[in-house]
């Protein structure tokens, strides 16, 4: 069940700064708690990336009144990273899922598990298959996303592939 306190939208363009703030804090904090995943992030690294998916209105924002708590991003379109882990794919059936990302202050609090429930759920995205990656090592983020009935896809240059079939 989605908590009802929060809310999700899409990001508009003058939220770019405040979602790459965001996504640098959780990185941070990832690295301050030796979890090797997104330091290319402190560096700028997807910066682009990031400033494009919220241009083409796959970025979300949520929040909770008017803080912001986690970011995600959704596209029906692989970017490159995706065709690179999962093969260059045609298919209008997929969804790929990027960058969720909770404050470090609201981990613990069933954020993650609310945001993937509220794409589950999403009628926009019925019939897709849902695919995201994360650093395979990361063992306890590797098990909540078995835990939200994400089936193992296999790894790829150390990253290990998650897939839901949303039908």
């Amino acid at each position: 069940m989605v908590n009802p306190s929060l809310q999700i939208k899409i990001a508009e363009n003058k939220d770019c700064e405040i979602v790459i703030h965001h996504l640098k804090l959780v990185a941070s904090w990832l690295k301050e708690n030796q979890i090797n995943q997104w330091q290319f992030l402190l560096e700028g690294g997807e910066d682009e990336e990031i400033k494009r998916s919220i241009i083409r209105d796959e970025t979300y924002l949520v929040t909770t009144g008017e803080e912001l708590v986690a970011t995600f991003t959704l596209s029906t379109k692989q970017n490159e990273w995706d065709e690179h882990l999962w093969g260059e794919e045609h298919s209008s059936g997929f969804l790929y899922l990027h960058r969720l990302a909770v404050l470090p202050m609201y981990m613990g609090l069933e954020i993650g598990k609310n945001i993937l429930s509220w794409v589950v759920k999403n009628p926009n995205w019925q019939q897709k298959t849902i695919r995201l990656d994360c650093v395979a090592h990361n063992i306890k983020l590797n098990d909540f996303y078995k835990n939200q009935q994400f089936i193992k896809a296999g790894v790829m240059d150390g990253h290990m592939r998650f897939e839901r079939k949303n039908f």
